[in-house]
């Protein structure tokens, strides 16, 4: 019998940690850019597992237009638009969030994951199944391909219960691949990333991703931030925490899973939600169209303190 894991993001427990998030952004430009537009994703997104209880976003230059919305897959995305000549570019998110953990799952009551797979052919309406059906399909950045088939198959075998099936997804591609910042860019096709195993967590997310929906289950990319821990008897660096990724499958009846290849763990409280989508293409934190600039240089900063434990 397997034992019991965290994992069902739909409701939550009453434990919680309650962190201050603070992601800085700056750029600097060659030249002055007299003018810029911008799309960001970095508004935490509220969910059965968190509670956002302060959101502020800081813009510098004063932006002449701003428009906040909710995107196709209900995160908020923010629109602005400087319309004055500027060196400097900067975005200050800050937060206030309480993060849940998720009630314990046990693995083996999971239906097959084949049952899950064919218990979605009769979900067609928005209220209905829509929202979690639209995630089996390609995305610009996942590609399924005869590949990443087949190296699902190895974990998702017949009758294996969903969640057993994505833990073990989840194990082989953290201990198949190895964490290489300097291996790929957010431009690396996916099949380089499985040829030469090796990528950062968006990589590893993505392959996670391609690998279920290869078999016909849902995937969600999932962009956020991973508390990280000091070694013992070390104090905490404050900017030394990172945006990461990581992966929710659809398990029927269990809900959402989130996994986490790069660090081979469930999603728990140490792991706060920015917002999801098909891939990375979809939840970028930032990306613009500037006049002039002649090249620019970019700092970024994320700093995640625990308030209350």
């Amino acid at each position: 019998m397997t034992p019991p894991v965290p994992g069902n993001a739909n409701s939550a427990s009453g434990s919680a940690t309650r962190y201050r998030v603070r992601h800085a952004t700056a750029y600097d430009y060659g030249e002055d850019v007299p003018i810029s537009h911008h799309l960001l994703h970095l508004a935490l997104r509220p969910h059965p597992r968190q509670r956002i209880r302060r959101s502020v976003l800081t813009i510098e230059p004063v932006p002449a237009v701003r428009s906040d919305r909710v995107d196709y897959f209900g995160n908020t995305v923010t629109y602005i638009a400087v319309q004055e000549p500027h060196r400097n570019f900067s975005v200050i998110a800050e937060s206030e969030v309480d993060v849940f953990d998720p009630p314990a799952l046990t693995p083996d009551s999971s239906p097959a994951w084949e049952h899950v797979r064919d218990s979605l052919r009769g979900l067609t309406g928005p209220d209905d199944g829509a929202e979690i059906t639209q995630y089996c399909f390609d995305s610009a950045l996942v590609v399924s391909s005869p590949e990443l088939l087949d190296y699902a198959r190895i974990s998702f075998t017949p009758g294996r219960p969903a969640v057993v099936a994505a833990i073990d997804l989840m194990n082989r591609i953290n201990q198949d691949f190895a964490f290489d910042p300097a291996a790929t860019t957010v431009a690396t096709p996916l099949a380089e990333v499985m040829r030469n195993r090796r990528g950062v967590c968006q990589d590893f997310a993505h392959i996670a991703a391609g690998c279920v929906r290869a078999l016909g289950l849902p995937a969600r990319y999932v962009s956020g931030y991973l508390r990280t821990l000091p070694p013992p008897g070390r104090p905490r660096l404050v900017g030394a925490d990172v945006s990461h990724a990581w992966t929710s499958v659809w398990c029927g009846p269990d809900g959402w899973l989130d996994i986490c290849p790069t660090n081979a763990c469930v999603a728990n409280r140490d792991f706060i939600t920015i917002a999801w989508g098909r891939d990375y293409d979809d939840v970028s934190p930032a990306r613009g169209v500037l006049v002039g600039g002649a090249g620019h240089g970019l700092t970024v900063s994320v700093d995640v303190e625990p308030m209350e434990e």
